[in-house]
């Protein structure tokens, strides 16, 4: 089915290639995961199937790569795209028209598809995907999980022979995200398409996968084979992997259901915890004497005509990290957007260390209180890295101060890159740009919304470092996100968004293993130590 030999791919004006005489073979019918760091070629990799590359991206190619029998050099991304069906990191970035059924048509009006036939088409692919009550709804008006679904029926819509998905689970909750896993999986069978996903969070993917794909950026190789072969020559796993290496669990766990065989205990014995995971104390008693310095009050947000938050209460305290969690569309979006004054509440209020908040610019806001939203190249405008934190300086009419520049950018570790262009930068790097441009100002509160999207095992590790790092020194962080695991290790507090409110809020050993299924995998294997935080970092 697909075919790489001795392929070689260097981006224009790159030092180095992307992808350098790989030879690849994947046969049919098979659900491949594709995993490894950023920068390691992943997503050159699905690009090179359709002819994105080269014909679209520009560069040098050399070697040979076949898919269904075709060359896409050759073949060109039109023809192809009969072939493969692609859904992109970034879904939004490829809907073209304004509502579900249009954007469907539109990839079958580029195909020269008849419209008595397109309108049957688009038909089973709504049905295929479950999401046929949102034919005729406003792409705009969908959930993560909802546009990650329209995505993927305009990918399959025309009957493709491979479907390949870029980090298709990175911006959804936990049960959306297996959802769309158990569709992809019914459609595999159903369908016989052979699929290629693209996947950091190997947690969520690793049963589903009949094989896996490891681009190794520091051996510069790939390695490729059942999960159980590849997974011992990796540099990270996820927690339940990590445990059964250490414990010898064989055949090795790729699931919550296929590691309660080998449990015998109801907690896990302190020598066979992740490296560096022994039990933490809980934090929340300590907090809560600290004093309040954000506090949220029968807030109350619209969307049109539609209540979105109602009547939340929230606090975050001096030096912690709360986490807040719940399902797509839940408004933790919107509260962020509110604390920091992009949107307006229809009642309550916001203070800010006794002030309130409510009614003042977001400039003026924003110089006490950093945001960094889901896609941190909305923060990315200048020419050079320097010149990102400088213009956020410039805009805030504040100071330059250059040991300060200096300090932040190596503390990001960014320090060989202030002259770069951001936007040619990796997605690790580019999140860590923002974070630059929203913390020059030395903010004391930060706020994130899904800082783990699209990110590596090693670069969230370093996220982990610098948010553990700034609450050491008295800053308060207040961090939306789907991925549990991270919360597990990282946060002081948790607080899950249900209906517009905080439906709960404590310790995260208590709280998270209200997610049932969705908690944190050691949470779910040894329930009996969720008494303690439980660190996955290797």
């Amino acid at each position: 089915m697909i075919r790489f030999e001795q392929l070689s791919f260097t981006y224009p004006g790159a030092g180095r290639p992307a992808l350098d005489n790989l030879t690849l073979h994947i046969p049919p019918g098979e659900l491949v995961l594709i995993t490894g760091h950023s920068g390691s070629g992943k997503s050159t990799f699905l690009r090179c199937l359709n002819g994105l590359v080269p014909h679209f991206s520009g560069g040098c190619l050399s070697g040979k790569v076949r898919v269904a029998g075709l060359d896409p050099v050759q073949a060109a991304p039109k023809m192809m795209s009969r072939k493969v069906g692609f859904v992109f990191q970034d879904p939004e970035s490829q809907f073209v028209m304004d509502t579900v059924e249009d954007d469907i048509l539109f990839t079958l009006e580029n195909a020269g598809v008849a419209a008595a036939d397109a309108q049957l088409k688009v038909s089973e692919a709504l049905a295929q995907l479950h999401i046929e009550r949102l034919r005729r709804r406003k792409i705009h008006t969908l959930s993560g999980g909802e546009r990650q679904r329209v995505a993927v029926a305009s990918a399959i819509v025309n009957s493709p022979e491979i479907l390949a998905l870029d980090e298709p689970t990175s911006q959804l909750d936990p049960q959306a995200a297996k959802d769309l896993l158990e569709i992809v999986q019914a459609l595999k069978t159903k369908l016989r398409l052979t699929v290629l996903l693209v996947e950091h969070r190997l947690e969520r993917v690793l049963a589903y996968a009949d094989r896996l794909v490891y681009f190794d950026a520091v051996r510069e190789i790939v390695v490729s084979g059942p999960p159980r072969q590849v997974l011992p020559s990796m540099d990270y796993h996820p927690p339940l992997v990590q445990i059964g290496l250490r414990l010898g669990w064989q055949p090795l766990p790729l699931s919550i259901e296929q590691a309660r065989s080998f449990v015998e205990l109801r907690s896990l014995p302190e020598e066979a915890l992740p490296a560096g995971g022994g039990p933490v104390p809980d934090a929340f008693p300590a907090l809560e004497k600290k004093p309040p310095v954000l506090e949220i009050e029968n807030l109350h947000v619209t969307a049109g005509k539609t209540p979105v938050l109602q009547g939340l209460d929230l606090q975050l305290r001096r030096a912690e990290i709360l986490a807040l969690i719940g399902e797509n569309g839940a408004g933790k979006t919107t509260l962020l957007r509110t604390v920091v004054g992009l949107l307006k509440p229809s009642a309550g209020r916001i203070l800010l260390q006794g002030e309130v908040l409510t009614g003042l610019s977001t400039s003026r806001i924003c110089r006490q209180v950093a945001y960094l939203p889901q896609d941190p190249n909305a923060l990315l405008f200048a020419e050079n890295v320097t010149a990102e934190l400088l213009q956020t300086l410039k805009n805030h009419n504040l100071p330059v101060d250059e040991r300060w520049l200096e300090e932040l950018l190596a503390r990001l570790g960014l320090s060989e890159e202030a002259a770069s262009y951001p936007r040619d930068l990796s997605v690790g790097q580019r999140q860590r740009i923002a974070l630059g441009a929203i913390l020059v100002t030395r903010p004391q509160i930060i706020l994130l919304d899904e800082p783990t999207r699209g990110l590596d095992f090693k670069t969230k590790q370093e996220l982990f470092r610098l948010l553990t790092a700034w609450r050491s020194e008295g800053k308060s962080i207040l961090l939306v996100t789907h991925d549990v695991e991270l919360v597990a290790s990282t946060a002081d507090r948790v607080a899950i968004l249900q209906e517009g409110r905080i439906s709960a809020s404590g310790a995260p050993s208590q709280t998270l293993a209200r997610l049932g299924e969705f908690a944190p995998q050691l949470f779910q294997l040894f329930p009996d130590q969720r008494t303690a935080h439980l660190s996955v970092h290797e």
